[in-house]
């Protein structure tokens, strides 16, 4: 059977916490390859006025796996029917791969979040969860937090044993807003197409407007 991990999210915009995370998923379990699968219309950010739009998120991702053969691209999510959930996608992939073991990457705050999310159970019986952990959460916390989503919903969960880059695409969006560099946060590929195709720029007026008012 083979072994697909699938990385879901904004990636507004992917970092190397994004890859660092991919491939370290990917070494430690043995997968045979990760999908980065980016949300089209994730129910919890709806507001993204200001943000990347679909195709410059999808743009940012190809760019940033381009040189990793074992990291393939997805728009499956990328639909026009509303918004995505990730029961529905990993049910559908397993209905057209019946022969493919799915592992959903995800990071220590989602875990925490996990009771929240559409159809948790339904989530858990399509895949194996991968956690990892986050510089500010301690591993007792993570490990209470996997066994109570283990024990309620019959969860498969995979701990990944790696230090995680405390880096989150909110903090970059700042980061561009104000100015300031974010050098090494993201690929050079993918730093270069923000400003060549004026990303951003929208967030820098906002926080222009608000620092004149």
């Amino acid at each position: 059977m083979k072994k697909v991990g699938i990385m879901g999210g904004t990636f507004d915009p992917i970092h190397i916490g994004h890859l660092i995370l991919g491939e370290n998923a990917y070494q430690q379990l043995g997968l045979d390859r990760v999908v980065f699968m980016p949300s089209g219309n994730p129910p919890h950010k709806r507001d993204r006025d200001g943000r990347a739009s679909d195709e410059q998120r999808m743009d940012m991702v190809k760019l940033a796996i381009a040189s990793n053969t074992h990291f393939k691209f997805s728009s499956m999510e990328m639909n026009e029917d509303g918004y995505s959930y990730t029961y529905l996608t990993l049910e559908k992939l397993n209905e057209k791969h019946p022969d493919t073991r799915y592992y959903f990457i995800i990071g220590a705050d989602s875990l925490f979040d996990f009771k929240g999310w559409r159809n948790p159970q339904r989530i858990c019986d399509a895949c194996t969860l991968v956690v990892a952990t986050r510089n500010h959460t301690s591993d007792e916390e993570l490990d209470k937090a996997i066994e109570d989503v283990r024990q309620t919903f019959g969860a498969d969960i995979v701990k990944l044993n790696t230090e995680n880059i405390d880096v989150s695409s909110h903090q970059l969006r700042d980061w561009i807003a104000a100015g300031k560099t974010v050098k090494y946060y993201a690929p050079d590929e993918v730093i270069n197409y923000i400003k060549s195709y004026h990303v951003y720029d929208g967030l820098a007026e906002t926080v222009n407007t608000q620092t004149d008012a």
